[in-house]
C-alpha cells in the first residue's frame, strides 16, 4: 500500500458510499483514492492525518443546480472569477463539485457562460447546467419569460459544440421541436424536464428519446392529477430517472417528498442556491428585481420564490430530519446519485480505489462541515464560514 506519495486521512467513521467503516482511513495517492482501510492496517511509516473524535468522512457533495454563491449570481458574472467565487462559497458546506447554473437568458449570455466554464481551472467544476431558455411560459417560476424561445439554429450550434465536461439542459419537452431531445442526448448532453406543462404522454416520449432528469421535482411543472398524471408520475415510475429535490421545507412539503421517495426513480439533493449562500448580503438583483432572503426564503417582492438560500449540508440534515431517511441514504442522494446521473459514477460519488479524492469531513449530528478535499487538496473550514448568509 505504501509509496512515497501515499498518505491517509483517518476518522472514527468513514462512509464509502455503500457502507460505514469504523476506525478507518482513506488512503490517497495524489488526487486519487487508493483504498479505504482499517486504521490498524496502515504502515507505520505512512503519513496519517487523524481527525478529531466523532467526525465522519464521506464522499464530497455534488450539486447539479447552483445559480450562485458568495454574493455572486452566475447570470451576472459568467466569468472564471465568478465561478471561482461560487465554488469557494459552496465548498464551505461540503460541495466539492458542481454545475454552475445559468437560468434563462440571452444567447450571448449563454455563450459567455459556456466559455467561462470551459476556461475555468476549478477542479470541482464538472460542466454547466443550462436551465432554460426552452421552457414553458405557463410555468416560469422566477425565470423571465421574455427570454423563453424555441431552439434556434444558433442555439443548436452553441449547445451541441463539442466541449469537455458535462452539459445539462433543463427544458420543457412540449416546447421544443420533435426530435430535439434525442438530438441532444445523442450528442452526450444530459436532458432534464423542468418548468414544463408536459403531459404524461409527452414526458414518456421525451424519456424514450433519452431524457433522464427532472429538475426540482414538483416545482414549476404540471401537478400530479387523477386523469392527467403528468411528468411527476412519469418520473416516479421510471427506475432510470433521476429527480432533484430542494429539501428546505419551503419549496415542497416534506410529505410530498416522502411520497416521491417511495417511487422507483433516483433522488438527488440540489440547492438551487442563490448569491446569499456563503455570502454577506441578504439581498440581490435578478432580472432587475430585488430578491430578499426572509425567514430562509429567497423572495421577489410579489412573493415568488427565487431559488434558495440552501446549502448541501443543510439539505442533508433536512433530508434526515424532515424526510426520515438514514444519514447514509441522504449522503448518497448528495454524492453517488448525482454522479451517476451525470455519467460520472465511475470516478465520483464514492470513496474507493481509483475515484477522485473528493472528500468531506463533518459532524454527523449537525452536518457541520469542518474540512473538504477536492482532488486530494484540503481546505479547512473556519467556524465563522459555516452559515449560508450572515
Amino acid at each position: 500500500m505504501r509509496t512515497p506519495d501515499h498518505s491517509a486521512i483517518a476518522a472514527d467513521h468513514v462512509f464509502d458510499g455503500d457502507a460505514v467503516h469504523r476506525n478507518a482511513a482513506v488512503v490517497i495517492d495524489g488526487d486519487h483514492i487508493i483504498a479505504v482501510a482499517p486504521r490498524t492496517d496502515l504502515p507505520a511509516t505512512m503519513p496519517v492525518r487523524t481527525l478529531p473524535d466523532g467526525l465522519w468522512l464521506a464522499p464530497g457533495f455534488i450539486d447539479i443546480q447552483v445559480n450562485g454563491g458568495g454574493d455572486v449570481l452566475f447570470n451576472d458574472e459568467p466569468t472564471v472569477a465568478g465561478i471561482r467565487a461560487i465554488a469557494a462559497a459552496h465548498r464551505r458546506f461540503g460541495t466539492t463539485s458542481f454545475l454552475p447554473t445559468l437560468i434563462s437568458d440571452t444567447a450571448e449570455k449563454m455563450e459567455d457562460a459556456l466559455d467561462a466554464v470551459q476556461a475555468s481551472d476549478e477542479p470541482g467544476v464538472l460542466g454547466i447546467h443550462l436551465e432554460g431558455p426552452f421552457l414553458s411560459p405557463e410555468k416560469p417560476g422566477v425565470h423571465d419569460p421574455r427570454h423563453f424561445r424555441k431552439p434556434t439554429v444558433e442555439d443548436d450550434a452553441l449547445i451541441l459544440a463539442p466541449r469537455p465536461g458535462v452539459t445539462l439542459v433543463t427544458l420543457a419537452p412540449e416546447c421544443v421541436p420533435d426530435g430535439f431531445v434525442r438530438q441532444l442526448t445523442q450528442a452526450g448532453i444530459r436532458v432534464s424536464l423542468g418548468h414544463s406543462m408536459a403531459t404524461y404522454a409527452e414526458t414518456r416520449t421525451a424519456i424514450a428519446e433519452g431524457l433522464t432528469g427532472f429538475t426540482h421535482l414538483f416545482n414549476a411543472m404540471r401537478p400530479l392529477e387523477s386523469r392527467e398524471p403528468g411528468p411527476i408520475a412519469a418520473a416516479l415510475e421510471s427506475p432510470d430517472a433521476f429527480f432533484g429535490m430542494i429539501v428546505d421545507g419551503v419549496h415542497v412539503d416534506p410529505a410530498m417528498l416522502r411520497l416521491a421517495l417511495r417511487g422507483a426513480a433516483q433522488p438527488m439533493l440540489v440547492t438551487d442556491a442563490m448569491p446569499p449562500v456563503g455570502g454577506r448580503r441578504t439581498t440581490f438583483m435578478l432580472y432587475g428585481d430585488e430578491i430578499t432572503v426572509w425567514n430562509g426564503r429567497c423572495l421577489r417582492s410579489d412573493g415568488t420564490l427565487a431559488g434558495a438560500a440552501l446549502t448541501m449540508a443543510d439539505a442533508i440534515r433536512n433530508c434526515v430530519e424532515l424526510l426520515g431517511v438514514s444519514l447514509e441514504a441522504a449522503l448518497r442522494f448528495a454524492s453517488a446519485n448525482p454522479a451517476r446521473f451525470l455519467g460520472l459514477g465511475n470516478t465520483l460519488g464514492r470513496l474507493t480505489r481509483g475515484y477522485r479524492a473528493d472528500i468531506v469531513a463533518f459532524e454527523p449530528g449537525t452536518i457541520d462541515v469542518v474540512e473538504t478535499w477536492v482532488a486530494g487538496q484540503s481546505s479547512a473550514i473556519m467556524s465563522s464560514d459555516r452559515s449560508a448568509a450572515s
